[in-house]
């Protein structure tokens, strides 16, 4: 039985079918990275400033259009209390806790924070609350907390930790100008979410497939 050579049409639908399955794989190695903490603001040191009763509200800033989706927090409570749950509010700007600047606001359960000590002794609990997605563009938006409550019905304080972000309370108003020495007064917290555009690498790789197309097609059809 002799060698069938595939020759013509064949030959094409062969490389053409290449190229789709090349294409296929640069997109999917293209798609949007998704980042798990979108803002952070840590301070100097690990529970060693101090902390801010409710409502108090802190500036963090997106890169680019991004989908909030929850929040790490540090608190601090009374001795033997626990965190049930976290009133927050998501606002466009900060305007002295005006909600004429609410994006998003909702009450998120709090129980599964679990208890640390801060360098004083005191108990404090760091952990998650759920944010239902929010999707923003690119900007400064700021964090609120406005009630915890609590297993024993006491307020509980939002950790200090001197971060990059503003911060303002509901009694001293600006953080920073009521110590004067500088610091930013900022509470310890993360932004959680995902990223809504391709980040710069994700670019680079599509472009890199793109040129691999390009020279796999020429070299297919001069076959």
């Amino acid at each position: 039985m002799g060698v069938v050579i595939v020759k013509g049409t064949n030959m094409k639908n062969a490389a053409i079918l290449s190229v789709l399955t090349l294409a296929f794989v640069c997109v999917v190695g293209a798609a949007p990275a998704s980042a798990d903490v979108l803002y952070n603001n840590p301070g100097p040191g690990t529970y060693t400033a101090n902390g801010w009763g409710t409502p108090t509200s802190d500036s963090f800033t997106l890169s680019q259009s991004s989908t909030i989706t929850g929040a790490n927090l540090t608190l601090w409570l009374n001795t033997g209390d626990s965190p049930l749950n976290v009133t927050w509010q998501i606002d466009s700007s900060f305007t002295d806790f005006d909600s004429s600047t609410e994006l998003e606001s909702g009450t998120s359960d709090a129980s599964s924070m679990t208890q640390a000590t801060t360098s004083f002794g005191y108990p404090i609990y760091t952990g998650s609350i759920a944010i239902p997605g929010l999707t923003l563009d690119a900007g400064t938006y700021w964090l609120e907390l406005d009630n915890v409550g609590s297993a024993f019905g006491y307020g509980a304080s939002w950790d200090e930790s001197d971060g990059p972000s503003s911060a303002y309370n509901g009694d001293v108003g600006s953080i920073s100008q009521f110590y004067g020495n500088g610091a930013s007064g900022s509470e310890t917290f993360e932004i959680l979410g995902t990223s809504a555009t391709p980040e710069p690498s994700s670019f680079l790789l599509l472009g890199s497939g793109l040129l691999g197309l390009a020279g796999l097609v020429k070299r297919k059809l001069k076959a």
